[in-house]
């Protein structure tokens, strides 16, 4: 994908972009992309327009900044998912986890949540991140 290292845009605006094209790391985003392709051509020589080829490997190029930014976003939901159901299925099973101060506990978890970027799960009294469990047990009978 193109770079882009345009110097002061947030500067110029007072630290804000009311619409932001350019990622964090750089990266275009496919309504930079199309907004460059159009000013292309928009601004282009009559007298020397641009060639048949570059026009459609960059429309090509569009096409797949497109395509890989609604696979990103797909990625990401199957992900939200599936650590949803992972922590949907810990509900009943005991698990050891590192609390907080750095100390080993476990517990029966009773619940889960998933507000925020990762599940919680509920664990006694205290809420435990999914990625704190170290370790999974079928309750003891």
């Amino acid at each position: 994908m193109p770079k882009t290292n345009a110097p002061g845009d947030v500067a110029k605006t007072g630290g804000t972009k009311k619409d932001e094209p350019a990622k964090p790391g750089g990266d275009l985003g496919k309504d930079a992309f199309l907004k460059l392709l159009v000013a292309q051509l928009k601004y282009q020589d009559p007298m020397k327009p641009m060639d048949n080829s570059e026009f459609l490997a960059q429309t090509a190029q569009f096409t797949t900044v497109e395509k890989l930014s609604d696979l990103a976003t797909m990625e990401q939901s199957l992900l939200t998912a599936q650590l949803q159901l992972g922590a949907s299925n810990l509900i009943g099973k005991t698990v050891a986890y590192t609390d907080k101060d750095g100390k080993a506990q476990s517990g029966v978890v009773t619940a889960a949540a998933f507000s925020g970027n990762s599940p919680t799960l509920r664990v006694g009294d205290t809420d435990v991140a999914l990625g704190a469990v170290k370790e999974v047990r079928n309750p003891a009978s």
